[in-house]
């Protein structure tokens, strides 16, 4: 279970609506609304199912909770992310610090996210930048926010966007670029098993979104730097 303390209903709320609006929001029903305990046991039974159709012995001691643990992995884990009620606290403060296009960058932010077509795993890096108005999000916020949105079945470009629109609308700054680096367990583990190969995604808002923007080659820059 998620701790209520750290997470923030009405923000969520707010935001998944704003990603409608957008255009980026991924596409749910209204069983995303049903309660935790009901979508435990379903998915229990469905992936009891799966196993036994796919010939496992699930009276094995080895075998006989995997639904259970399955189950419990997707609604309170890996795919927790698709509800309103575990979006992270977002605390922002006065700007104090930074001044006209001065900007703030959080880099190299770990991701595990899974590819919503095959639900294998998506493993990389996010990069943040944004160029404060007259709030300044507090920096853990932006790892939380990353770790919210991969919670979920996700395209990487889509990802990509929800943690922009998300960071535009939580700060109230138009300028906001997202950067994301990562390799693909569907790529390298199933059909064209190339293990090498990592996919680059560029969401760009405001003035990071000119491309002769010297701003937006700065950003790119420091997402680069080592």
């Amino acid at each position: 279970m998620h701790d209520k303390s750290k997470t923030d209903n009405v923000l969520g709320t707010e935001v998944n609506d704003y990603l409608v609006k957008m255009g980026v929001q991924t596409p749910l029903t209204d069983l995303v609304d049903v309660n935790t305990q009901t979508k435990l046991d379903k998915i229990e039974h469905d992936i009891f199912n799966t196993l036994t159709t796919l010939g496992l012995d699930l009276t094995d001691d080895s075998l006989i909770d995997t639904p259970k643990r399955v189950a419990k992995m997707y609604v309170n884990e890996i795919f927790s992310g698709l509800q309103a009620d575990t979006f992270p606290k977002c605390t922002a403060v006065d700007n104090k610090m930074t001044q006209g296009d001065e900007f703030v960058v959080e880099r190299d932010i770990t991701l595990y996210s899974d590819c919503e077509h095959h639900l294998r795993p998506i493993i990389g890096k996010a990069h943040i930048a944004y160029i404060p108005k007259n709030k300044v999000l507090g920096l853990s916020k932006m790892n939380r926010l990353v770790q919210y949105f991969a919670r979920r079945p996700q395209i990487q470009e889509r990802l990509n966007q929800q943690i922009a629109y998300a960071m535009s609308y939580i700060t109230k700054s138009d300028d906001i670029i997202v950067m994301i680096d990562a390799g693909h367990t569907c790529v390298s583990q199933r059909g064209v098993m190339d293990t090498n190969s990592s996919t680059i995604t560029l969401t760009a808002l405001g003035q990071f979104g000119l491309s002769n923007s010297s701003i937006r080659a700065e950003a790119l820059a420091a997402f680069s730097r080592r």
